[in-house]
């Protein structure tokens, strides 16, 4: 908030879903809160998301909602549902002909059912509405992954993915806001782990204009998707490249990463300017 009161000042304030009454009266939308007091819509708004809770009936209807009284969101709610879905983002990204490992998924048929039409082995498997790096680990082949499917919660489907060993246990974060790559940094797992995620214990080195064709390449992953603001992870690939794994609508960084609540607070200030 102090990149935003140094950019916007007033214009600028915090405001939780959970104080937000959605209305349709006379026809005409409209937005209160918990206390009745009505206001419009905001003129540009970015939704910092609880990534694991998301969900359409919740999250998404007041995105939604905002969009129809003419709010213009940072992150549109469509990007919001296709980031939160590992599968959508990479059938996109695939579209579009950015690198993603091979990667399987279901929908009905049973994990079991799955495995024996043919995965990648050794296999990265992870559920597709996973967060903070949790619900991931490698299976060394199929037999392994047969022996620990009938555990697995099925509350959701799983992605079955290609295992990019130059990788094990190190990754790309890229932070982009409206078209620039404005941080990035190299995340590594620890105790030979296979996870960098910063919330599993791993750490990151900053390393912003390190690797220019991955930066450019997190750029156009989170322009594919429809992110104003999106941290893109990419895996190191043996030949040097790199493949997209997923791309993030609500990403944290640390505070030596500086300069990234200044760009979004920027790119606040641009929509504002563009609509008056």
């Amino acid at each position: 908030m102090a990149a935003f009161a140094a950019e916007l000042g007033r214009q600028a304030a915090v405001v939780h879903s959970g104080q937000l009454v959605l209305g349709v009266e006379g026809g005409r939308l409209t937005l209160a809160d918990t206390g009745g007091r009505r206001f419009p819509a905001p003129a540009v708004a970015y939704a910092r998301l609880s990534t694991p809770q998301l969900s359409p009936d919740r999250e998404v209807t007041l995105l939604r909602h905002l969009a129809a009284m003419g709010t213009q969101l940072i992150n549109p709610a469509e990007a919001v549902l296709a980031a939160v879905n590992k599968f959508w983002h990479l059938q996109q990204l695939a579209a579009a002909g950015i690198p993603v490992p091979d990667t399987r998924t279901h929908t009905d048929a049973p994990l079991e059912q799955v495995i024996d039409a043919g995965v990648p082995q050794p296999c990265v498997v992870k559920a597709v509405r996973g967060h903070r790096g949790r619900r991931v680990f490698l299976a060394a082949d199929s037999k392994s992954l047969r022996g620990v499917a009938g555990s697995l919660d099925d509350r959701h489907p799983y992605l079955l993915q290609r295992y990019v060993a130059h990788s094990h246990g190190r990754d790309l974060r890229v932070i982009v806001v409206d078209g620039v790559a404005v941080a990035a940094a190299v995340r590594t797992a620890g105790d030979d782990r296979l996870v960098s995620n910063l919330a599993q214990g791993g750490t990151h080195t900053v390393c912003t204009g390190r690797y220019p064709d991955a930066e450019a390449l997190a750029v156009e992953a989170a322009g594919v998707v429809g992110l104003g603001v999106a941290g893109v992870d990419l895996l190191f690939e043996a030949d040097g490249s790199f493949a997209v794994c997923e791309v993030n609508c609500n990403p944290t960084w640390r505070p030596d990463m500086p300069g990234i609540a200044e760009a979004i607070a920027l790119a606040c200030r641009s929509r504002l300017e563009a609509s008056a």
